[in-house]
């Protein structure tokens, strides 16, 4: 069920979205948190922070769209039985 998940036409478009989503409110949230400032990005390592960040927006995604599609099949699969 896996592959045929991954496979799905129109799952990794989704999983972009959703991750581009969760990126953009996640920085949106975090400046209105820390005052309307920037420093969330200075302090540390900001390659490191943008990495992570880009990285938990597609798990993010790839597990909100897995859980989509695997609704779905399960849908079609009790309706044909």
């Amino acid at each position: 069920m896996f592959n045929r998940i991954i496979n799905t036409q129109g799952f990794w478009k989704s999983v972009i979205s959703l991750g581009i989503a969760f990126v953009l409110l996640f920085i949106i949230f975090k400046w209105f948190i820390d005052g309307y400032k920037f420093a969330f990005f200075l302090e540390g390592e900001p390659t490191i922070k943008v990495i992570g960040i880009i990285a938990a927006g597609f798990v993010y995604g790839f597990f909100v769209t897995y859980g989509k599609f695997w609704g779905k099949y399960k849908k079609e699969n009790r309706h044909d039985s």
